[in-house]
């Protein structure tokens, strides 16, 4: 990957850049998977493998801004069962990246989310979700969490869009609001900062994309606290249009792009 290429763009891609990272900060204590709309400004202003490398620090840092928002509603039964499966999506998602191309990626992750909210949005017209997330403890609840995780692991190491895949999961158990929010929060702090080693091995992550990770790292702090103020305001089922919504956005501009 030619880095060198991080330097060469103008001021107004750079503002395009600084206004996703204040997005990434909004969708990690606001409205998960909104942040799939940085990630198209990401791969459109930069090389879109290069992309994924310069936003993966600057998801970390909304991470971290979020678990320290929310830490105190993650459910950690939930987290455990995820975990496996995600790891064996990420190892699945370093080998793809191997030796696919953009346009590959770009599709199959598209594809992927358009499948992920039609599914919930049918779970959904058949039943009312539970008010605790009880059900990840079943025999096909176990399965469920074993399939997002493997997809989970899988997108958000070949484009960080595990987000929105996350996001249908964690709606179709059943999580209220703060619940969600702070069970995403954790889980993806623990994702990304794994998945940098991985980077790094794959030449994505290096001392120029990090130079410019700082420069929009500041941005990102007013996007959570916009989020933060705005969480409070948003109801529970205008809560999970908006995540449904920005996933299906996801998709389509992947597949279309």
């Amino acid at each position: 990957m030619n880095t060198m290429t991080l330097w060469h763009i103008s001021g107004w891609e750079f503002a395009a850049l600084a206004a996703a990272a204040l997005l990434v900060g909004f969708s990690k204590t606001a409205v998960s998977g909104a942040n799939t709309v940085s990630l198209a400004i990401f791969a459109a202003v930069l090389p879109a493998r290069a992309s994924t490398g310069v936003l993966l620090p600057i998801l970390i840092v909304g991470d971290v801004l979020a678990v320290l928002t929310y830490r105190r509603h993650a459910h950690w039964p939930t987290l455990w069962r995820l975990f496996p499966a995600v790891a064996a999506g990420v190892v699945i998602g370093t080998l793809f990246l191997v030796w696919a191309d953009d346009a590959v990626v770009r599709t199959s992750i598209g594809a992927i989310l358009l499948l992920m909210a039609g599914v919930t949005l049918w779970r959904r017209r058949k039943a009312e979700a539970d008010d605790e997330p009880d059900s990840v403890a079943t025999r096909s609840g176990r399965v469920k969490a074993r399939s997002y995780g493997v997809l989970g692991g899988f997108t958000t190491m070949v484009a960080n869009a595990g987000g929105p895949v996350m996001s249908m999961y964690l709606l179709s158990a059943g999580f209220r609001k703060l619940g969600f929010l702070g069970t995403s929060a954790f889980f993806f702090l623990i994702v990304n900062v794994t998945k940098v080693p991985f980077s790094v091995g794959l030449g994505l992550i290096d001392g120029h994309s990090l130079l410019l990770d700082a420069a929009l790292a500041a941005f990102v702090v007013p996007g959570a606290l916009i989020g933060k103020w705005a969480v409070n305001r948003i109801n529970q089922r205008l809560f999970e249009q908006l995540v449904i919504a920005a996933t299906i956005i996801g998709g389509l501009q992947l597949l279309l792009r």
